[in-house]
């Protein structure tokens, strides 16, 4: 294993953080901020401005960042944007996910390396294992068999950036790192049903059904396949601490080592909503990879992160936003059940 060979003081850079004003980003954007960056030295292209699938696009946005950094190389990079969704959206647009999610990464990639930047941050995704990866994951399994199908193509479109920079560390010495982080949680998620993931599309379900005073709800699959998540501000906390202190080749597990059953989490999600009603499942539905969990030692020994907030809470602060921000209704005690 590499271990860390320079400590990357953030505030002296312009920061690049693409997929800046989505979820992850705009977290990781507060975390950067809260450990010294200011806010002028942080770059957010936005999709409108900046399409990162095009190699002149992206060209700019070095230009534009090379003259906020004063003509000079100081500059990082964290890459957040991605073409994402849940199983129904990754198998209607397989073509799509594969596409943007490959193309924003090699360009940013290759026309990083020929600016000179700095330090370069390409978040991956733990859709990269393979299918049966045995639990806990560890690093060494990235490679070890083929993704769950339904989002193999966004898991390979990954997984590909990946082998990118290590190429491009072995022949130019280009400094970039790659995070594998676990499915992310949190208050400002995305709750659209069509292109939401597991936790917010099962808020959003339970939350509608006491609002309709439904008596079931309707759930993908068995139930039978576990998961694991990270809420999203100990997300943005592993990626800052990897981008100051994390200079090595090998991929890193990003997640909070704990498993849970999606039908235990439909069940703790209707508690917490104070949805009363059947929990029906929909076998003819896909349940997508069997188990995720991650060994997280890795992150630990190299830039010293762990994993901070309680799933429970966690998972009420992200049902308070939801019903107070996405649903236009202040909660309530009665609203929310109390975690213990």
């Amino acid at each position: 294993m590499t271990a860390p060979d320079e400590f990357t003081r953030l505030s002296d850079n312009v920061i690049v953080v693409t997929g800046g004003a989505g979820f992850l980003g705009r977290a990781v954007v507060r975390q950067l901020i809260a450990t010294g960056v200011s806010a002028a030295q942080i770059i957010v292209p936005r999709s409108r401005d900046t399409d990162l699938t095009s190699m002149t696009a992206v060209e700019r946005l070095y230009e534009a960042a090379a003259e906020r950094a004063g003509g000079g190389h100081n500059i990082v990079v964290i890459h957040l944007a991605a073409r994402v969704g849940g199983i129904g959206a990754n198998r209607d647009n397989p073509g799509r996910f594969f596409y943007d999610n490959l193309m924003m990464g090699v360009n940013l990639i290759e026309a990083g390396r020929r600016s000179g930047i700095e330090k370069f941050v390409q978040l991956g995704t733990v859709c990269a294992y393979p299918k049966y990866t045995p639990v806990p994951f560890h690093e060494e399994d990235l490679w070890n068999g083929y993704p769950e199908e339904t989002n193999a193509p966004y898991g390979i479109a990954k997984k590909a950036l990946l082998v990118q920079l290590q190429a491009y560390r072995q022949q130019y010495g280009f400094g970039g790192i790659y995070l594998l982080p676990v499915n992310l949680y949190g208050p400002g998620d995305n709750f659209d049903p069509a292109t939401s993931h597991v936790i917010p599309a099962l808020i959003r379900k339970c939350v509608d059904a006491v609002d309709r005073k439904a008596d079931a709800i309707d759930c993908w699959g068995t139930g039978s396949a576990s998961r694991e998540f990270l809420y999203v501000d100990d997300a943005a906390r592993a990626i800052v601490l990897a981008a100051e202190r994390y200079n090595g080749a090998e991929p890193v597990n990003i997640g909070a080592h704990r498993e849970i059953t999606i039908r235990e989490l439909v069940t703790l999600i209707a508690r917490l909503t104070r949805f009363q009603g059947e929990i029906r499942w929909d076998a003819t539905k896909p349940d997508g990879q069997p188990r995720r969990c991650l060994d997280t030692t890795r992150a630990k020994q190299l830039f010293g992160f762990a994993a901070v907030t309680p799933f429970e809470e966690g998972l009420a602060e992200t049902i308070r936003w939801y019903l107070d921000s996405a649903h236009n209704q202040a909660p309530s005690a009665d609203t929310i059940a109390r975690v213990h």
